[in-house]
């Protein structure tokens, strides 16, 4: 068995990891080939078919929802930084009530294969497709982005690979995976996947939870004063001064250190219900009662696991220490994996190092599917085809989207590796918050809105995001910026949230204003209402 050291290159057996990851990969293999022998439509291809049920679907939000950064960065941000870490997880979380209350049903009921086809169901279908399709595409590339450059940094520890090249091989590896994956089972074989892979991690957490409980004999009091003792030891002076169950050992007391965290709960919260491959999972369901039943399950499993994340981050503090972590490659990220080896040893870190793996690369299968039904069915079909492509051309069409996506993210994956990628998570919730979310309630709860209301705020949020970001100090100014050499930050957050979501939702109104003179069609206005709220000829929500 190998031993850990702090700082060491990784930990366990390296060998053993790939096994078991090479095993899952096989096992859910079989399960997309048979999966496929069911996809012959469009349908199937992009939401299964509608065949899955509340509880199934549920599962595979949860699958979609919790990525690694779910499971390796909340647990490592609890560990090192205490009560600021596990507010992610209530930011998470809590944003599950905006996607049940105000986004789950309806869109269930308006569209069919996207969300640009609630949005544009009553506006003009091109250019509102055409944008909702860019937005979707962003959001898309950035989470993808995020998942291939976290993959390459993860084998540091788990699989003892050090070098960029090798590093790069397990990133095209993660790739090639996520590409197989969608053009075999399509959305089918994906939720599969996605489904596997959530009673895996949350089985794996659950069994973590209760091996540090029985350590501590099931006194959690216990627990977090031996983490705050351990925190107190450690030998950097920085950590060894934090509160870490008060609030502020990451997000002072300065204003504008509150400022930015609560501009980065905006974005979590709000940005999840405008997610498009969180979105696209309602479509995989027959009626709209099953949509709400998915996101019940889904709040169910995801709460449960993120009380997991509270107790393993605080465990990894106490068993590990925030020095031993903090050495690590992975840093904040190697708590878990770290907190796997003192629990159980070699092999339950092979284990939970192969439900990582599995969480990647389930995610960027439902993030490179979501890519491509965007383009394939909002671009080529509805825009560039005028709604005339067959079923053929649009699968045809999304196959290869699917490939030039998995190519793109494989590069750009492996050119992000060792950069800070936190801002790319950022980014896409941020984006989904300012660009999708504000138009999309726009078009289910606003008779008057209309068409430049939804390019004005679709474009405004989109680029008013994308700007702050890069002028922001998550991309330069600072030891942790992407460009830590560089120096370019004019606007003080990291999150731009608190911006660019209010002046979306602000730029939708004054654009309803100003194309106020352009009348939509008042009888499918009138229609998408009925429609939203009972549900009657939704199989017709795409028909113009």
């Amino acid at each position: 068995m190998t031993t850990l050291a702090a700082g060491a290159a990784s930990v366990g057996n390296p060998a053993l990891n790939i096994a078991i990851f090479v095993a899952f990969v096989v096992i859910t293999m079989t399960i997309v080939i048979r999966a496929s022998r069911t996809t012959k439509k469009a349908s199937d291809f992009y939401t299964g078919g509608a065949q899955f049920s509340g509880p199934q679907n549920g599962f595979a939000i949860a699958g979609d929802y919790l990525s690694a950064a779910s499971f390796l960065g909340i647990a490592g941000a609890i560990a090192v930084y205490g009560y600021d870490g596990f507010l992610y997880s209530v930011g998470f979380l809590v944003a599950w009530l905006v996607a049940l209350l105000l986004v789950a049903e309806l869109l269930r009921n308006t569209g069919r294969f996207t969300m640009a086809d609630v949005l544009s169901f009553r506006l003009r279908e091109r250019s509102v497709r055409m944008a909702a399709a860019l937005s979707t595409l962003v959001v898309s590339l950035f989470y993808l982005l995020a998942q291939m450059a976290g993959a390459g940094g993860l084998v540091a520890l788990l699989l003892n690979i050090n070098g960029k090249v090798g590093q790069g091989i397990v990133v095209a590896v993660v790739g090639v995976l996520m590409i197989v994956y969608v053009l075999v089972g399509g959305m089918k074989g994906t939720t599969y996947v996605q489904m596997v892979k959530a009673v895996l991690l949350i089985l794996g957490a659950g069994i973590m939870f209760v091996l540090v409980l029985f350590a501590v004999k099931g006194n959690f009091s216990q627990l977090l004063a031996d983490a705050q003792a351990m925190v107190n030891g450690s030998a950097n002076e920085a950590v060894a001064g934090r509160d870490i169950l008060a609030p502020g050992a990451k997000y002072g007391i300065s204003s504008m250190s509150r400022l930015d965290f609560i501009s980065l709960g905006l974005a979590l919260v709000l940005g999840t219900a405008g997610l498009p491959h969180v979105l696209m999972r309602f479509y995989t369901v027959p009626t709209s009662k099953e949509a709400r039943r998915s996101v019940t399950w889904a709040i169910g499993l995801i709460g449960a696991f993120y009380l997991f994340t509270l107790v393993l981050g605080y465990g990894a503090a106490r068993m590990v220490g925030p020095d031993k972590i903090l050495a690590a490659p992975g840093k904040e990220n190697s708590a878990a994996p770290l907190l796997a080896f003192e629990l159980g040893g070699t092999i339950f870190l092979a284990v939970i190092s192969a439900v990582a793996f599995a969480t990647i690369l389930a995610v960027v299968a439902g993030l490179a599917i979501t890519a491509s039904a965007s383009f394939a069915h909002d671009i080529y079909a509805s825009v560039i085809k005028r709604g005339k492509a067959s079923e053929e051309q649009q699968v045809r069409v999304s196959r290869i989207t699917v490939v030039v996506i998995g190519l793109v993210s494989i590069v750009l994956g492996i050119l992000a590796m060792g950069q800070n990628i936190a801002f790319l998570v950022a980014l896409a919730f941020a984006v989904a918050a300012s660009a999708n979310l504000p138009t999309l309630l726009y078009s289910l709860f606003w008779k008057k809105f209309n068409t430049t209301g939804a390019l004005w705020s679709i474009y405004g949020g989109l680029i008013s995001c994308l700007v702050l970001i890069v002028f922001s100090p998550a991309v330069s100014g600072k030891p942790s910026s992407m460009f830590p050499s560089a120096d370019f930050d004019f606007f003080p957050l990291a999150n731009p949230g608190i911006v660019s979501i209010p002046l979306a939702f602000l730029l939708g109104v004054v654009g309803t204003y100003v194309g106020r003179a352009k009348q939509e069609s008042a009888a499918k206005q009138a229609e998408m209402e009925v429609r939203s709220l009972t549900g009657v000829g939704v199989e017709k929500a795409v028909a113009h």
